[in-house]
């Protein structure tokens, strides 16, 4: 119970000094556009291949279980909602978490056994500002984007899947999901996945930052950074989808 209560504190303080380094995201930005694009571009083939087949899926599923209680015409709105209120937040953030979120970890772990960090110290760097603040940044501002970019390519699938399976007009599955469009479902996804974003690179920066013990220790702090951000990924989607959702 000690150590649990030391981590959070530690994760806390280490989340503290990297606000602090938030005057010098403009003197950083070469480092933060390199990481958005190994946050988003690099990451658009997984979330094409993630999104396209959790549309089929959602289609699938949204029509087998309301089969003969509501008409197939309303797919549509069933996996409009779906995709941007959960769907594409957290599948994207969970996907993340093992493409980024470990890679994170690996590489500041790394450093850190090899004493880079220290040598960053040494040379008057400061790593709070050079190595976790571009990546935290990154990852914050292109994680909202990748989910968009998820429920396009979910609903997409979707509409694909119920034209040749279902037979159902075009017009009439977008007319339908207009119609029930609220603003709410996706901007409540947006924030999800923002939420996301930062859980994903301040834990893979704050595992990796406390490697120790060589190979295996980075090992280790890639497979706890992915356990820990799925399950605060999880817990976070509870928490947003609570107060924008719900009646707490």
């Amino acid at each position: 119970m000690n150590y649990f209560i030391t981590t959070i504190g530690q994760y806390v303080i280490f989340n503290f000094y990297v606000i602090t380094q938030f005057p010098d995201i403009f003197k950083r930005m070469p480092l933060i556009v390199k990481q958005m694009k190994r946050v988003g571009y690099d990451s658009l083939f997984l979330i094409s291949i993630t999104s396209a087949f959790t549309g089929f899926v959602t289609s699938l599923q949204a029509s087998y279980q309301t089969s003969g209680y509501i008409p197939e015409s309303l797919i549509g709105v069933l996996v409009g909602k779906a995709t941007m209120i959960e769907l594409a937040p957290v599948l994207t953030g969970l996907v993340l978490t093992g493409k980024i979120g470990a890679s994170i970890a690996a590489e500041i772990g790394t450093m850190k056994v090899n004493e880079e960090l220290d040598a960053l110290k040494s040379l008057a760097i400061n790593p709070f500002s050079f190595v976790h603040l571009p990546r935290i940044i990154a990852s914050s501002l292109m994680v909202p984007l990748l989910e968009i970019y998820a429920i396009i390519v979910g609903i997409f699938s979707a509409y694909t899947l119920s034209i040749f399976k279902y037979g159902i007009n075009g017009y009439t599955f977008f007319a339908n999901m207009r119609s029930f469009f609220n603003p709410s479902d996706l901007w409540g996804g947006v924030i999800k996945a923002f939420f996301f974003g930062l859980i994903i690179s301040t834990i893979g920066c704050f595992v990796g930052s406390k490697t120790r013990d060589g190979a295996e220790g980075v090992g280790r702090a890639a497979t706890l950074t992915v356990v820990y951000s799925s399950i605060l990924i999880l817990v976070m989607d509870f928490a947003v989808a609570a107060v924008l959702f719900g009646k707490m």
